[in-house]
Order: structure tokens, then C-alpha cells, then sequence
């Protein structure tokens, strides 16, 4: 009896952390995704006007985005990026900013993490479920996907909320959270990282990551419950 007991206090466990792996999956593939897309950069330096408040042209804004998000997914270090500033090429970030985007580069390595585990973990269960029970696994699958379809959903949503009230108190949590130095706290009228890239880009890039994410969440909560409802009238 004991035996048992711990046996389904395990199932349970896989099951809910396969339901938590869902929306935390869904949410960091969104965040690799923007992190690495030239369009979401692209797109802010032309709907910001950065050139005009840069001095710097729109070929070579594209250009530092490239070096940015290469960057990023390189061991290099430190960040160097060269750019012509009103015609004049220079060194485009200060040594503080170099400094704070090495942070950076270490919180987005976490993300990447966190997007490798929980897919590692999502397939080893589907991968174990289907080994050990084969296609009677499959209901007890879509239900957990279903169930994290809903939750990424319901997160994402109360965030959603949230950011729409309060988007400024929510980006300054996260820096203090997510930073142990005060490096990020830059200057709006000097340093380029927060005159490329303004307050309404990261609004813009949040709500991109959330789409995405909301968008995974409806994909697998609809074609998870449409085949519960398949085998349960199947059944009837």
C-alpha cells in the first residue's frame, strides 16, 4: 500500500511539472524568438526614429543589431560595436553599458536554459508515456497538454493585465529582480542602449513574447481538448 502510494505521489509530480513545463517552454522559446529576430529590432528603429536621434544611419542600425544578437549567442566578450555617428565611427556604447549587457548576455543564457529543460523534460515524459503505456497514454497526454495550454493562457493573460496598468512599475521589478548591480540605470540623454532602444521598444517586444506565447497556448489547448472531445464522443 505504501508502495503504491508513493508510486501515484510521483505520477503526480511528473504530471504537474509537465503542466509547469508547458507555459515555461511556450514563454522562453517566445523570448528566444524576439531576442533573435532582426524584423522586432528593425521594425523599433524605424517606428522610433532612431536615426534621427542617433545620428546613426538605418544601414548601420541594422548593422548593431546584427552585432548585438550575435553577441549574444557568442562566447566573445567583451560586447564591441562600431558604428558612424553622424558620420563620425566611433564606439557606440560607454564602458557602463558594456558592462550591463554582459549581465545581460548571462540572464538571456538562462533563458536558453530554461527553453532546453523544459523541452528535454516535456519530451522525456511524452517519450516515457508512450514507451510504457503506448496509445492509452495518449488521452492522459492531451489532458496534461490541454491543462498547460490553460495555464500559459491564464498567466499570460493576469500579466497581460497587469503590464497594460502598469508596464513601468513591472519593467523596473524586473531590473531590480533580475540585475544585483545598478548598471542597468543608464542615461536617456547620453547612452545609446536606452536611445536605440526606448521605452516603447521593450513594451512592443513584451507584447510580442506574449502573442507568441498566447498564440502556443491556444494551438495546444484547442487541438488537445478537440481530441479529448474526438475520443470521448468516439466513445459514447
Amino acid at each position: 500500500m505504501p508502495e503504491i502510494d508513493v508510486q501515484q505521489c510521483t505520477l503526480r509530480t511528473l504530471w504537474v511539472l509537465f503542466v509547469i513545463a508547458v507555459p515555461l517552454f511556450l514563454i522562453t522559446v517566445s523570448v528566444t524568438w524576439a531576442i533573435n529576430d532582426a524584423g522586432l529590432y528593425n521594425r523599433g528603429f524605424q517606428k522610433y526614429d532612431i536615426s534621427r536621434h542617433t545620428g546613426i544611419t538605418d544601414a548601420d542600425l541594422r548593422q548593431t543589431g546584427a552585432d548585438i544578437r550575435r553577441y549574444f549567442n557568442s562566447g566573445n566578450e567583451p560586447l564591441a560595436v562600431r558604428a558612424r555617428v553622424y558620420g563620425e565611427a566611433r564606439e557606440i556604447f560607454s564602458q557602463r553599458e558594456v558592462s550591463h549587457m554582459r549581465d545581460v548576455k548571462g540572464l538571456i543564457r538562462g533563458v536558453y536554459v530554461f527553453a532546453g529543460t523544459s523541452l528535454v523534460y516535456i519530451l522525456a515524459v511524452v517519450i516515457g508515456g508512450l514507451a510504457g503505456s503506448g496509445r492509452i497514454f495518449l488521452s492522459q497526454l492531451a489532458g496534461l497538454l490541454l491543462k498547460g495550454g490553460l495555464l500559459t493562457l491564464v498567466l499570460l493573460i493576469a500579466f497581460g493585465l497587469f503590464a497594460l496598468t502598469g508596464f513601468d512599475a513591472l519593467f523596473l521589478a524586473f531590473h531590480r529582480f533580475s540585475f544585483s548591480n545598478d548598471l542597468w540605470q543608464l542615461d536617456p540623454l547620453r547612452d545609446y542602449l536606452l536611445i536605440m532602444f526606448p521605452f516603447g521598444f521593450w513594451f512592443d517586444a513584451t507584447v510580442r513574447v506574449a502573442a507568441a506565447a498566447i498564440v502556443g497556448g491556444v494551438i495546444l489547448s484547442a487541438t488537445s481538448g478537440a481530441y479529448l472531445l474526438y475520443r470521448r464522443l468516439g466513445r459514447a
